[in-house]
């Protein structure tokens, strides 16, 4: 009876003293990230049977489990995935949101600047001041375009490096799981029991693997973990691993794609929208949309200024006299073709003539060759907007004429046109010339002092050529349009013109008040009651230093709607750009910190069923240290009882 009563004594000491270690353990390590609470988990013993029925042989430790729960820690990981990719987008369209909204440094100043200077010119159309200050506006305009560019280059190669690094760390967290995974199994099948903390550590670094990028996690049999991310490649299966690394991307030499890496060393870009959640998921999500849509529409408006300002400024006339050229280096469209392409083709993209800088969309666009068809998809909005076999297209395309420049295409060929991407980098004043700034129209209208009617003739403005007589210096200009035409009226309701141009001479033209009279590139109109013999003639606009005509026509470009397909101003476009920033930064800003509150309320909810609660440790603490004194006490009477026997026998 002592030898049972001393052997349930020493199970119930053992028992209190893993008990008490356990409890030890816990408060060790209540402040140690990914801990989970561990619990002493008891069996009694088989009873053995007498004659007075079954007495009990004491206590057994069965185990020692972690409290975990797979629903909330996998609730857990869901909210802490998002939450990182949210603050990591928000951290960084903050950049932009700070620069392009800066009521200082912004892009809004320097265009009304330039304009007042424009402004100036055109009330001073002689003066030299007035126009150098215009030359140095618009270096300060282009200046202000280049400095926007380049940090938002600075930030795309900022992003670059976050990038790899990212990758890195999640390489590093796939190599730890794996060694784990392995530990853990041996662990298992050596003794049959969970090796808890190994377990804890496991699932800490799947936190801060999901941290980076939001993973799958599937348990396996033998207590393994598989992780997959993107559309379902395997990071880790049991104790192997699988590279992701960074390449440049095959149509943008700007950017690095996040690829994946096979055992044979063979390399695969993933597709870089499946890679959603942590901080990789951020950083990818705002280099391919807001910073690439504000590079873009900051390029759009500086190609707008520069080719619908350089149009109008070369239908007009410098203070040399000779025809308007170029007032800004015209930025053009970019395009790259795949590295993996296998033929020679080389696609050329420009903006089609007038029109095309009001058509611009500020997109990009992938072309491709498949199955002898050409498409053209806008990617801003995965559009197909051309879907052909024959190539280019006839007509402009959202305002780009494309073409082939060389070579032969291949299927399976594709290439990335970017038409506004450069636009900010590129544009810059085309002269310094003050005396080339093309303030006065290069026709002039004048009615003969002899006349006896009432009829009036307006100033001339000039057109777009004629297809027919092309000005090969001046391609927005006509051939004929400074030749010498003389309007006569043969009578109060028709008039006659004569004169070099196509379509001329005209005989018994009919005379409507006010209607457009065209010929010869230019554009005007004769108003009031002229009679027989009133002639008014068009020529050549000789020393007009002092006309501004041309001036007044740039400067109403500052109002004018010329950009997002007539829709809105230079100044107006910015304006979008900067309101779309700032909107997605505030979107940003409310729900990564509606995120965050998800992630606290989902770690209280982990912790309160997981975490350590110090007071109940303590009370374990006394409970088991009571339990100890218990089972000591026991084995003491045990001990009395076995002297008091062994005194029988003397």
């Amino acid at each position: 009876m002592a030898g049972s009563i001393y052997g349930i004594s020493v199970s119930a000491l053992n028992a209190s003293q893993v008990g008490l270690a356990t409890a030890e353990h816990n408060i060790a390590n209540a402040n140690t990230p990914g801990f989970n609470r561990q619990e002493v988990g008891l069996a009694v013993r088989q009873a053995q049977f007498t004659g007075s029925g079954y007495i009990g042989q004491g206590v057994d430790v069965s185990t020692v489990k972690r409290v975990y729960s797979e629903f909330l820690g996998r609730q857990v990981l869901q909210e802490q995935g998002l939450s990182a990719q949210l603050n990591t987008y928000y951290a960084q369209i903050q950049q932009i949101d700070n620069m392009v909204a800066d009521p200082n440094s912004g892009l809004s100043p320097a265009i009304q600047e330039f304009f007042s200077s424009v402004n100036n010119v055109s009330n001073n159309p002689e003066s030299q001041p007035a126009r150098q200050a215009m030359i140095n506006d618009a270096n300060y305009l282009t200046s202000r375009f280049q400095s926007l560019n380049q940090r938002m280059m600075d930030m795309n190669s900022s992003v670059n490096s976050q990038i790899a690094y990212s990758v890195t760390q999640i390489n590093s967290y796939a190599k730890q799981i794996s060694a784990l995974n392995q530990n853990i199994i041996m662990a298992q099948s050596a003794n049959n029991q969970l090796p808890n903390d190994l377990m804890d550590q496991r699932d800490q670094l799947v936190t801060q693997l999901n941290q980076e990028i939001k993973a799958t996690v599937v348990k396996q049999t033998d207590g393994s973990f598989s992780v997959f991310v993107g559309n379902g490649q395997p990071l880790v299966v049991g104790a192997q691993t699988f590279n992701m690394t960074t390449q440049m991307s095959a149509t943008d030499p700007s950017k690095l794609d996040v690829a994946y890496t096979y055992f044979n060393g063979a390399t695969t870009p993933i597709q870089q929208s499946s890679l959603q959640g942590g901080n990789l998921g951020g950083l990818l999500a705002f280099r391919d949309e807001a910073l690439a849509n504000s590079q873009n529409a900051l390029g759009s408006v500086g190609m707008g200024i520069a080719g619908t300002f350089n149009q109008q400024h070369q239908l007009g006339q410098d203070m040399n006299g000779a025809l308007g050229v170029n007032f800004f280096v015209q930025p053009v469209p970019q395009v790259t073709s795949n590295t993996a392409n296998t033929g020679t083709a080389v696609i050329g993209a420009s903006v089609a003539s007038a029109a095309g800088y009001t058509a611009l969309t500020g997109s990009d666009y992938s072309l491709k060759f498949t199955g002898g068809v050409y498409t053209l998809t806008r990617l801003s909005d995965n559009t197909v907007v051309y879907n052909n076999a024959a190539f280019p297209p006839a007509a402009p395309v959202d305002g780009l004429t494309l073409s082939t420049v060389s070579g032969a295409i291949a299927a399976g060929d594709s290439f990335l046109i970017r038409p506004t991407v450069n636009g900010a980098r590129d544009i810059a004043p085309a002269i310094s010339d003050p005396s080339l700034i093309a303030a006065a129209v290069p026709v002039r209208t004048n009615a003969t002092l002899a006349n006896l009617g009432t009829g009036k003739i307006s100033a001339a403005t000039v057109n777009q050529p004629n297809p027919v007589t092309p000005n090969p210096a001046h391609p927005l200009t006509d051939l004929n349009l400074q030749q010498p035409v003389t309007i006569t009226f043969t009578s109060p309701t028709t008039f006659n013109v004569t004169g070099t141009g196509v379509g001329l001479p005209a005989v018994g033209v009919a005379y409507t008040p006010g209607a457009n009279i065209s010929y010869n590139g230019w554009t005007l109109q004769i108003t009031g009651a002229p009679v027989a013999n009133d002639t008014f003639t068009v020529g050549s606009n000789t020393n007009a230093t002092t006309d501004s005509s041309n001036a007044l026509l740039l400067a109403g470009l500052q109002t004018q709607n010329t950009l997002a397909g007539g829709t809105t101003s230079y100044q107006g476009a910015y304006s979008q750009m900067v309101s779309y920033v700032g909107n997605k930064t505030r979107e940003l800003q409310v729900t990564s910190q509606a995120q965050t509150s998800m992630v606290e309320q989902s770690v209280q909810a982990q912790q309160s069923f997981s975490g350590v609660n110090l007071d109940e440790e303590a009370a374990n603490l006394l409970r088991y240290q009571r339990a100890y004194q218990a089972a000591g006490k026991a084995l003491q009477i045990a001990n009395t009882m076995f002297d008091t026997i062994l005194s029988l026998g003397r």
